[in-house]
C-alpha cells in the first residue's frame, strides 16, 4: 500500500493524530484536515486514493462531502464516527461511503478496512468487461454508472447502484443477504443484515413500483434475486 494518498478529515485533533502516526508507519502518505469544508476543497484540488471521513464536522458535515465527492468520484470513503445506529450507518453508507467504523476503534481494524476497500475498489474497475448489462427493459451502462428502464434514466444513489449491478450480474441466482454484504459493501458484516432490506426497499420502490415491472424478487428465508424473464 506504499503509496497511495489519504486525506483524513476528522476534527478531533488528538485522533486525527494517532491516525495519521499510524498510517505513516504503514507507508501511507496522508494529509490531515480538521474542518469539513476546507477538507472538500483539499480533496477537489488534489489526487486522493482514499478518504476517511468523520461524520460530524464543522464547516460542512461528512454525508454532505460525501455526497458531493459521490457527484464526480469513486474514490473508496470510509466514515469514521461516535455514531453507532443503524439508521446513522445507513444514512452513512447511502450517502455513498463504502465502510462504516465506529469510535472507538482498533487502528488494526481500520488498515484491515482499507485493504478490503481497496480491494474491492480494483475489482470493481476491472470488472468491466460487460459495459453494458440488460434484463427485460432494464439497462446497466456499467461505465457510465447510469441505469435506464424503458429509455428513462433513474437516479441512484452509489450504494443502490452497486447494489443492483450486483444483483443483475448475478440474473437468475438468490443472493444471500450475507453474500450481498459482503460483495457490496465490501467487507464480512457483523452485525444487523437488514440494512440490505432497507436499500432492496429503496430500489424497489424506484424501479419496480415506479415502473410497473418486477424485476427484484424474494425467497423468504433465503434472500433476493433479479430475474430476466
Amino acid at each position: 500500500m506504499e503509496g497511495k494518498r489519504i486525506l483524513l478529515i476528522e476534527d478531533e485533533v488528538k485522533l486525527a493524530r494517532f491516525v495519521e502516526l499510524e498510517l505513516k508507519y504503514e507507508g501511507y502518505d496522508i494529509t490531515v484536515v480538521h474542518d469539513g469544508r476546507e477538507g472538500l476543497e483539499i480533496f477537489t484540488n488534489g489526487e486522493y486514493d482514499m478518504i476517511l471521513l468523520d461524520l460530524m464536522l464543522p464547516g460542512l458535515s461528512g454525508i454532505e462531502i460525501c455526497r458531493r465527492i459521490r457527484k464526480t468520484s469513486s474514490v473508496p470513503i470510509i466514515m469514521l464516527t461516535a455514531k453507532d445506529e443503524v439508521m446513522d450507518k445507513v444514512a452513512g453508507l447511502d450517502s455513498g461511503a463504502d465502510d462504516y467504523l465506529t469510535k472507538p476503534f482498533a487502528i488494526e481494524e481500520l488498515l484491515a478496512r482499507m485493504r478490503v476497500a481497496f480491494k474491492h475498489c480494483n475489482h470493481n474497475q476491472n470488472d468491466m468487461s460487460n459495459k453494458i448489462l440488460v434484463v427485460n427493459h432494464l439497462c446497466i451502462n456499467v461505465e457510465k454508472r447510469m441505469v435506464t428502464i424503458q429509455d428513462v434514466e433513474v437516479e441512484l444513489t452509489k450504494k443502490e447502484f452497486d447494489l443492483l449491478l450486483y444483483l443483475v450480474q448475478n440474473k437468475n441466482i438468490v443472493l444471500t443477504r450475507e453474500q450481498i454484504l459482503n460483495q457490496v459493501w465490501g467487507y464480512s458484516y457483523i452485525g444487523e443484515t437488514n440494512v440490505v432490506d432497507v436499500y432492496i426497499r429503496y430500489l424497489r420502490s424506484k424501479i419496480d413500483e415506479a415502473f410497473g415491472e418486477k424485476f427484484i424478487h424474494t425467497i423468504r428465508g433465503v434472500g433476493y434475486y433479479v430475474k430476466e424473464e
